[in-house]
């Protein structure tokens, strides 16, 4: 599988990134299967965060066993020193590994946010330095090699936020060719990839595979797949959704979070070839009357 320098990060990471949620839906014994099936794909990026459910429980026996060959990216919701700290060190257990390659600010989206993050806002409770310093002083000792942010908010906080957080080296973002139909700033992801390509980076894509939002009409238990949005399924599909989103020029991308999407996927990215202009024109036309799949700002 074709590998991208993840910006000055400095690490030559897989085009395609497994998300790591999918194992969350599986048995112990299937997710050990279904990692083996990654690797030996080529894939030797990994997204995990603990909000998805017991993925990082699930990675955690073969992520021991092939700790060497996999580039661990791990996230947190917290943002406060005591609350990043806290959540940093529980990751570390449940994946029972002494480091993680990637931590990042999990689903940043809003301003106050990341001033509470970077130890400036009226949340940042009192003398309470921020989630930054956390990760700064996790770095310091070991514990976390690289920082980075990952949002599906709007575009000028993503931005802002790469302006804003020293060290920042790798950033997390919404790309395909439904949003890239829309117009307005809310959709607008390409000055993101602009901007981390201007000061070097890495460029990590969500929701390549997001056909749109689910129907309000169909229940939860009614979904036929495990996913926040509603998924391309079939494979020219899905093939046509990853070729789209790394002709852009992102690092890597994320696979579709249900495990049943995971091999389709899988084999896309193996043989992933660049899109001409005029056919990711032609798949930009086509998504212009859909509904955006990233909830708005």
């Amino acid at each position: 599988m074709e590998t991208r320098l993840l910006g000055t990060a400095g690490h030559d990471s897989s085009v395609l990134t497994f998300g790591a949620i999918a194992l969350d839906f599986l048995s112990q014994s299937e997710a050990n299967e279904m990692v083996e099936d990654v690797l030996a794909a080529g894939v030797n990026h990994f997204d995990v965060a603990p909000t998805y459910g017991d993925a990082e429980l699930k990675l955690a026996p073969k992520l021991g066993e092939h700790r060497d060959e996999i580039f661990l990216g791990c996230k947190t919701q917290e943002r406060t020193y005591n609350g990043a700290w806290g959540e940093l060190h529980r990751s570390l257990e449940r994946l029972d590994t002494d480091h993680i390659d990637l931590y990042q600010f999990h689903a940043v989206t809003r301003y106050d946010e990341l001033e509470t993050i970077v130890g400036e806002g009226q949340g940042a409770n009192g003398d309470d330095p921020g989630a930054l310093a956390a990760f700064e002083d996790a770095k310091q000792d070991g514990l976390v090699d690289h920082i980075g942010l990952t949002s599906h908010g709007d575009p000028s906080v993503i931005r802002t936020a790469m302006r804003r957080i020293d060290g920042l080296e790798t950033v997390m973002f919404p790309m395909n060719y439904t949003l890239s139909s829309k117009d307005g700033p809310e959709y607008d992801y390409e000055a993101v990839l602009d901007l981390a390509e201007e000061r070097g980076i890495g460029t990590l894509g969500i929701k390549a595979f997001a056909k749109g939002p689910w129907p309000d009409d169909l229940d939860v238990d009614d979904r036929p797949y495990d996913t926040w949005y509603e998924p391309y399924d079939e494979k020219d599909e899905l093939v046509a959704c990853l070729r789209f989103a790394l002709s852009q020029g992102l690092t890597s991308i994320t696979n579709a979070g249900d495990p049943a999407l995971v091999p389709a996927i899988l084999d896309a990215a193996a043989d992933y070839e660049p899109l001409s202009a005029d056919e990711q024109e032609s798949l930009i036309e086509a998504a212009r009357e859909r509904d955006s799949p990233v909830p708005s700002p």
